[in-house]
């Protein structure tokens, strides 16, 4: 179900946004509609750039709106963020969103006012960038809305192999984008204790990259705390054989072995 589920999604006919809500639906378990005041910020933005002729001031005007007229900036990113910062319509009632859904949303406002904007790996973070032409565009960060001059990009590009000049900087693709929100969910979930909600993000990462060691172990252990023990051992197993030098693979090892001991006691 999973894997016909993320087919859906991977479609390039289906929007990122569309995509976006039918794995919320399927992560908390009810329908989500598309907030109104999406609409009225897209709207809002579309009303703000129409007269503009520039493109370097058609973007700055946009951010403008964007982050200061309709309140997107933060003056930070927040230490942890709870999961209703994941789901749409209380993320954009509170304007208070996790960056792994804060992109998704500024991309789809962007290409909705007709903008060609995509999300850019920076080194540590990801990144907004925006084209204005054939020579010009505009890099951003989407937790303050702040531009990054080329200088700044230069350094920030220095731990990548090869010449920073020479680096063609790839929009990343739906599936990355999704794959990175599922991610960060799922920790999220793991923090409130929502075991059920996280494990199914697991299985939805799985259906992308099957038999990831990380996601294996991260399922076996939601498992565990559901009771569900046998799978949990099959998938702890899986991971410390795939993943021998892992730290956490030591002390998973230690405990199925005392687990095993203690069923041939039992025996």
């Amino acid at each position: 179900m999973n894997s016909l589920l993320f087919s859906e999604l991977a479609n390039e006919q289906v929007d990122l946004l569309k995509a976006l809500l039918l794995l919320e639906e399927h992560v908390f378990e009810q329908k989500t509609p598309l907030p109104n005041n999406f609409n009225d910020f897209v709207h809002r933005c579309q009303q703000a750039i129409e007269d503009e002729t520039d493109p370097l001031l058609k973007v700055q005007r946009f951010l403008e709106t964007l982050f200061i007229d309709l309140l997107f900036i933060e003056q930070s990113i927040p230490p942890s963020s709870g999961s209703e910062t994941y789901q749409l319509t209380p993320a954009l009632a509170q304007l208070c969103m996790a960056p792994a859904l804060k992109v998704i949303v500024i991309q789809e406002i962007a290409q909705q006012c007709g903008l060609t904007c995509d999300v850019v790996f920076i080194p540590k973070m990801l990144m907004m960038r925006i084209v204005c032409d054939e020579d010009y565009a505009v890099i951003f960060e989407p937790i303050t809305g702040e531009a990054i001059d080329w200088h700044t990009l230069e350094q920030r590009m220095s731990d990548v192999e090869g010449d920073p000049e020479n680096i063609v900087l790839e929009g990343e693709s739906k599936t990355v984008l999704l794959q990175n929100y599922l991610l960060n969910l799922k920790n999220s979930l793991i923090k409130e204790q929502k075991f059920s909600q996280a494990l199914r993000c697991v299985d939805l990462l799985l259906a992308i990259k099957p038999n990831d060691p990380i996601e294996r172990r991260d399922r076996g252990f939601l498992f565990h705390q559901l009771d569900c023990f046998k799978v949990a051992c099959d998938d702890y197993r899986y991971f410390v054989e795939h993943c021998p030098d892992d730290p956490a693979a030591q002390l998973l090892k230690l405990q199925l072995d005392n687990i095993q001991i203690e069923n041939t006691i039992l025996h």
